[in-house]
């Protein structure tokens, strides 16, 4: 005769398992052998010892009688309550809501959690996201931009109900639930699922509401201003609390957040609050030095650049990059040197050219190195 297998042993738990221990174990088993997704012969009656694991250490009580007796506690010997009579039925637990979990991954449950409170307790509606383009400046100095949103709301025609007249329905009595019953070795399990009559509500109605056509929510068309932080950047979020879509059953509506994209300037660069500029500068201004007129986000500014400037040499001009709304110091600009060598000349301009390029021009230590390597 095949052994009976120990309820720790099916969840997987030690016999000094806690009540969340088994908890977890059980959720993570009933999930694997639920035959609404598991299609394997054996699972309905795996899922079906799970629950009666279950059932029995998740009950501190019956529990204790199990850790003495065994399951003789449960068939009427050592004054057992009898596990002939065990429906599958875990409403008891209602600090744990399984029915939830079934209903969001497989749409209907096993006699899990308390489906009355389940079909009308709030939901919080969804939150959106919306995407919008900024220019430049709009990002840099901040904005006022003032959208058109599309969103679902509580329909007022009906208050959300989705019709008038409401009374019970009949068929679930009130709770949005339907249980069906099986019977097998082990006692009546219960299957629970959603009511199709009234689609979960527990409600009908005597007239369907013509503005929402059932729905309880109607999609809206809506004007809102927003104000865009200075200092935005691309990627980054504003979040408008209860902005989102109507919650349901009374619920809260979900939040609103709007994600910028900015678009890139022609001059300048940006890397976090700090802006780049390539300033061009002819061989001459680069070589002699000079002063030149530099643009910067809000004003422009006299730059001196020192004689035997390289190109790629770069200046700092201090507090001239971005200020944002949340911070007490501004980024800094720099000031690259792109020194531009003309591709065409006239013979004039190749003959002072050729007079220059003599030997203390090459009185340098790059062109010392470079010449003491040719063979």
């Amino acid at each position: 005769m095949a052994t009976e297998k120990d309820y720790y042993e099916i969840l997987g738990v030690s016999k000094t398992a806690t009540q969340e221990e088994i908890k977890s174990a059980f959720r993570k088993k009933a999930k694997e052998y639920h035959p609404d997704l598991n299609k394997s012969p054996e699972a309905e009656a795996k899922f079906k010892e799970i629950g009666e694991a279950y059932a029995i250490l998740s009950d501190e009580n019956k529990r204790r009688q199990y850790d003495q007796f065994g399951k003789s506690a449960f068939n009427g010997n050592a004054g057992g309550s009898g596990f002939g009579g065990f429906s599958g039925d875990f409403s008891s637990f209602d600090e744990f809501d399984l029915g939830d979990i079934f209903k969001q991954f497989f749409g209907g449950s096993y006699g899990f959690g308390n489906s009355n409170r389940s079909a009308k307790r709030p939901v919080r509606g969804s939150d959106s996201l919306m995407r919008i383009n900024l220019e430049f400046n709009e990002a840099i100095f901040g904005t006022k931009k003032t959208l058109k949103l599309n969103l679902e709301e509580v329909c007022d025609e009906c208050n959300g109900e989705g019709g008038h007249g409401a009374k019970t329905c009949p068929t679930c009595g009130g709770t949005g639930r339907v249980i069906a019953e099986q019977r097998s070795l082990f006692g009546v399990f219960q299957t629970e699922t959603t009511c199709s009559k009234c689609g979960g509500s527990g409600k009908i109605f005597e007239s369907i509401c013509k503005k929402c056509r059932g729905k309880g929510r109607v999609e809206e068309t809506k004007e809102i201003t927003i104000t865009v932080p200075k200092g935005t950047k691309t990627g980054d979020r504003l979040r408008l609390s209860g902005k989102g879509e109507a919650g349901y059953n009374g619920g809260d509506n979900g939040d609103l957040y709007i994600e910028f994209n900015v678009a890139d300037h022609p001059l300048f660069k940006r890397e976090n609050d700090d802006i780049y500029i390539e300033m061009p500068l002819t061989i001459v201004e680069a070589t002699l030095g000079c002063k030149k007129e530099i643009p910067t986000l809000e004003d422009n500014v006299i730059l001196t650049i020192k004689e035997g400037t390289q190109n790629g040499d770069k200046y700092k001009l201090k507090g001239k990059g971005i200020k944002k709304d949340d911070s007490f110091r501004a980024g800094d600009l720099y000031v690259i040197c792109k020194i531009i060598i003309p591709n065409r000349l006239s013979n004039s301009e190749k003959h002072l050219l050729n007079e220059l390029d003599n030997d203390s021009l090459r009185n340098n230590n790059e062109f010392k190195k470079f010449d003491s390597f040719i063979k």
